[in-house]
């Protein structure tokens, strides 16, 4: 599985190279940044007060053998009375820096998060963005399921980075300096004391991000199997329950499953030891200062107000660690979802607007293939030497078989692919002289394939194009024979539609995209397979409103059902990329080529009629 493959590379832990590009997203809002920034280095000085007040009352106040000389600003504060000194350090310097301490944290994880949405919002505008500009081979090689991941799971990771990783990280760094300055300080021995169980600390850490790294790594792998085997068996579910598969489909997602669960108690099984285990290290370091402590005070060389900051000290001092721990884990794969998104955001837009673009003034809509080659391979030509024309107001049909180059010919004339011999022509000028916009604004494309999108009737007919009017869309669900069907429904336009017009026959979609094609009144019209899959009936309803939509407007036709072009002004008949025969329907019924063989596969059960009204004699074997 290529995409679940590519999903599960984590790269390294820190890569300045993309931190710098990452950066640039928190510009627009770097008051924000800043903000919490200051929050969170003056939460980190604050965290080494608490254990300081208290060695100051034990020491001042409730020892009875020794009274702490206190530095100017304390001594001239704290009254020398135990009962108001107390009352000072509880009311008047304890509670307040608990009460900032609150503020801040409160501030600064508030600031970061809303940093987080923004630059999500932003990052997720920008790929989608790109997306759109991309050519129509990108998405050939790229899977839909990976890019929407990279718009939504990757983002998200990266919203954790903004969010609780950089400056959470710069701030548990800075409470870990700020308690380390302040113990050394204090009492170095002690500290020192402290310090002795940070081998194994390493350690224990060192093991926990191994760990946490290879079950992240299989669960992404998982996540990615889970995702595409859904979405591959929830689009055939038709297909699955037809071949009655729906055991043998679950005991495959069961495995699946399974593996993602595996994973997951692997990750359960990480987190469960570590912080026990960084717990248990902060115990015995309390242990160590109790005894080591406890007899330095019995000798006199420590305070016991100094022995009960230095256990509060290293309570707080392992907390940090922890969660360093665990930020350099969401710091690699922040890394790594960046590394993908960035990739993708590179990728250059090959198919753009002209540097010097010319304009459609007066388009009349004459068309042109001239000598046209193209390849979606290197190896491998789709189209060779194709030429032909259609004048304005001109229906040309192409037909031909499976594979002949038909549809190419479409994703070439509205430039989803670049040509890469010959040249097309839109009013004479070369279809890559002229911008994206104007080119593609004079076409209307009609799919075998009808996509809908979420929304009303009303609005899948008109797509957001600005100055189609509510008349207009009900004359043109008129002419296409569509409009009795609208008022039939509960909500008439307004009428929801469900993704991809689940609701809807399949007649119906492709109704509903006739009537979008003519209320956009394109000067071309493109028709690709566009009746191959409706039933005789409703093409026999649609004809009338392609008369409609065909009238006084080149069309190109591409058909497989001959019924539905024999009286196209032209036809082109495609054999193996290259253009084999030109004519009427009446003309190449007449040359027995291709075209006639293939109106025999239609209508084989009328051959020997047809070819006696053309020729008046029994058929000949047909020519290729």
């Amino acid at each position: 599985m290529p995409a679940a493959q590519e999903e599960e590379v984590l790269g390294k832990a820190y890569d300045s190279r993309l931190m710098r590009r990452l950066v640039v997203y928190l510009r627009p809002y770097w008051r924000m940044t800043l903000f919490a920034i200051i929050s969170t280095l003056l939460y980190g000085v604050l965290q080494a007060l608490p254990a300081y007040l208290m060695k100051v009352e034990v020491d001042r106040y409730l020892d009875p053998v020794r009274n702490l000389q206190l530095p100017a600003f304390l001594a001239t504060f704290l009254s020398p009375d135990p009962i108001v000194g107390i009352s000072q350090i509880a009311f008047a310097l304890f509670l307040p820096i608990v009460l900032a301490s609150f503020i801040l944290e409160f501030s600064q994880t508030f600031a970061m998060n809303m940093v987080g949405q923004k630059v999500m919002y932003d990052l997720r505008k920008e790929i989608f963005l790109h997306l759109q500009r991309l050519e129509m081979a990108f998405f050939d090689r790229n899977p839909v399921g990976r890019l929407v991941t990279r718009v939504t799971t990757d983002v998200d990771v990266l919203n954790d980075l903004f969010s609780s990783g950089v400056v959470a990280i710069f701030g548990d760094f800075f409470t870990l300096m700020s308690i380390v300055i302040v113990m050394l300080a204090v009492n170095w021995k002690l500290a020192l004391l402290t310090f002795s169980v940070l081998p194994m600390i390493f350690l224990v850490t060192a093991w926990f991000r191994q760990a946490v790294r290879e079950s992240y790594r299989r669960i992404r792998v998982a996540i990615a199997r889970i995702n595409a085997y859904l979405q591959e068996h929830l689009i055939g579910m038709a297909v699955l329950q037809l071949f009655n598969r729906e055991n043998v489909s679950f005991e495959e997602f069961e495995s699946i499953n399974r593996t993602h669960m595996e994973a997951y108690k692997d990750s359960i099984l990480a987190y469960g030891l570590f912080y026990p285990a960084v717990e248990l290290l902060g115990v015995i370091a309390v242990a160590i200062i109790i005894y080591k402590g406890g007899g330095m005070a019995l000798r006199g060389a420590v305070s016991v107000g100094t022995v009960l900051a230095f256990i509060q000290y290293s309570q707080r001092f392992f907390k940090p660690i922890q969660d360093l721990s665990d930020k350099y884990n969401l710091l690699q794969s922040a890394m790594a979802s960046s590394e993908r998104i960035f990739k993708l955001l590179d990728t250059p837009v090959t198919i753009v607007d002209p540097p010097r673009p010319h304009e459609l003034t007066k388009p009349s809509g004459r068309v042109e293939f001239r000598r046209v080659g193209f390849a979606y391979k290197d190896d491998h030509k789709v189209l060779d030497n194709v030429s032909f024309s259609i004048e304005p107001g001109e229906t040309v049909a192409v037909v031909g078989h499976t594979g002949a180059g038909k549809t190419t010919l479409t994703n070439l004339l509205l430039r989803f692919y670049d040509i890469q011999e010959g040249a097309i022509t839109f009013d004479g000028i070369d279809v890559r002289d002229l911008r994206l916009r104007d080119l593609r604004r004079n076409y209307g494309i009609v799919l075998q394939d009808p996509f809908l999108f979420s929304g009303t009737i009303a609005s899948n007919i008109r797509l957001g194009t600005p100055g189609i009017t509510d008349t207009q869309i009900r004359s043109a669900a008129r002419q296409v024979k569509l409009l009795d069907f609208i008022e039939s429904l509960p909500g008439g336009f307004d009428e929801p539609v469900r993704e991809r017009g689940s609701t809807l026959s399949v007649g119906q979609k492709q109704l509903l995209s006739f009537a979008r094609a003519l209320a956009h009144n394109p000067r071309i019209l493109v028709l690709d397979e566009a009746t191959s899959s409706v039933d005789p009936e409703t093409e026999h309803m649609l004809r009338e409103g392609l008369r409609c939509l065909i009238e006084n407007r080149t069309s190109l036709v591409i058909a497989h059902r001959l019924s539905t072009i024999q009286n196209a002004a032209k036809i082109v008949v495609m054999h193996k990329g290259r253009v084999r025969e030109v004519g009427t329907h009446q003309e190449l019924l007449e040359q027995r080529g291709i075209y006639f063989k293939l109106y025999q596969l239609q209508y084989k059960d009328q051959e020997v009629s047809a070819a006696r009204v053309l020729a008046g004699t029994e058929l000949s074997p047909e020519r290729s």
